[in-house]
């Protein structure tokens, strides 16, 4: 399903931002994008990449948090063969792809501080060097960068985990997209915007929404911001085609309580627990709601994690009863703890197992100690 790739709403801060855009697109200057999880960060990057010079070339993304270490080193700088185990052939890297264009860095400030060495190189000299290459003279690239993260970066130099030369470097322009608390006038019009996108693109009829559970939805403090309300919409749409949509059947934390949590609040955790009861609540599947949108670097690993945690505090330590609370089939039990190994999501279960698992969902009533090791494993690995 392609997502809407524009800035909806009439508020003066989207205005504000439309008009940053717009400034930040007409040079090649680098760009920080800042913002909590789910305010449009990659929309906006990509607005800046459409509206600039370079928008004849494609624009390349990655996400920083996606990937360990020795990944991310070699999807950004490629490798040659034989520079590490699987490296059976030559790799360009995307600064290299991303030669002429733009390189969309989402989550840059997971980067570990090995890896922000490497960038900085890069930044302060053009000079690329795979991965094992012995180049004597390192090819010069022009990439255009544009970076996003949801972590207060200056925090994070004050404690020693960002670089600051790093972080001068990236923030020649910086862009703050605003939550959406912030900017409440802006939810009825997208609202309307995202009904009539699924609406068109599944087929069906536009729901109604009464005006008590609208009003509800414009009080909501909406944690994961404009996805969540697109992804809310969604739902609403598949579920309720054509017909009115009252507050009973808006989810539970939409029920007429108004958030209370302070600006400040970890993001990671508060958006884990709408997924998390999303899935177990409202049904839908783990690959639908947290796999596809962490693929899409829309996620942290952060974020996985908790949500990963959550179940297991209900499964009582049990990967194999969790892969039912998320409603997945029995079947992808070994995809799941594939994905979970491969970008480092696994949590430990151990921390768990005192207690015996009970749960009223059908699953089996406890998993084999052999199975659920598998992830713990990986961690040690």
């Amino acid at each position: 399903m392609d997502r809407p790739q524009v800035l909806v709403g009439n508020s003066t801060a989207l205005r504000r931002l439309r008009e940053e855009v717009e400034c930040a697109a007409k040079s090649d200057v680098r760009v920080l994008i800042t913002g909590e999880s789910g305010v449009g960060k990659e929309i906006v990057a990509r607005l800046i990449h459409d509206l600039g010079p370079r928008a004849r070339k494609t624009l390349l993304a990655i996400n920083c948090a996606g990937l360990t270490d020795t990944l991310l080193e070699s999807e950004l700088f490629g490798h040659v063969r034989g520079s590490f185990t699987d490296a059976y052939r030559d790799k360009r890297g995307l600064l290299e792809t991303a030669h002429g264009s733009t390189l969309f860095m989402d989550e840059v400030g997971e980067m570990s501080l090995r890896m922000q060495a490497l960038l900085l190189r890069v930044l302060e000299s053009g000079e690329l060097q795979p991965v094992g290459s012995d180049r004597l003279h390192p090819m010069k690239v022009d990439v255009r960068l544009v970076a996003a993260t949801n972590r207060d970066l200056l925090s994070r130099i004050s404690e020693r985990e960002f670089r600051s030369d790093l972080y001068y470097r990236l923030n020649v322009v910086h862009i703050r997209i605003p939550p959406l608390r912030e900017r409440r006038e802006d939810i009825p019009v997208l609202l309307a915007h995202f009904f009539d996108h699924y609406s068109e693109a599944y087929r069906s009829a536009v729901p109604e929404v009464s005006s008590d559970a609208h009003g509800l939805l414009v009080d909501y403090d909406w944690p994961g911001n404009v996805r969540e309300l697109m992804n809310l919409v969604e739902q609403l749409t598949v579920r309720f085609p054509g017909r009115v949509v009252t507050p009973l059947e808006l989810p539970r934390e939409l029920s007429g309580v108004k958030a209370t949590t302070s600006p400040a609040r970890a993001p990671s955790i508060s958006e884990a627990q709408v997924l998390f009861e999303r899935i177990v609540r409202d049904g839908e599947s783990f690959w639908a709601a947290v796999y596809e949108p962490f693929m899409m670097r829309d996620l942290t690993r952060d974020q996985v994690r908790q949500v990963v945690k959550l179940g297991l505090q209900q499964t009582r330590g049990s990967y194999k009863a969790l892969v039912e609370l998320l409603r997945m089939p029995q079947s992808d039990y070994k995809r799941f703890l594939s994905f979970l190994r491969k970008h480092q999501c696994q949590v430990p279960f151990q921390g768990w197992r005192a207690i015996p698992f009970r749960l009223d969902l059908p699953v089996e009533s406890a998993a084999s100690e052999e199975d659920s090791r598998q992830p713990a494993a990986a961690s040690r690995g």
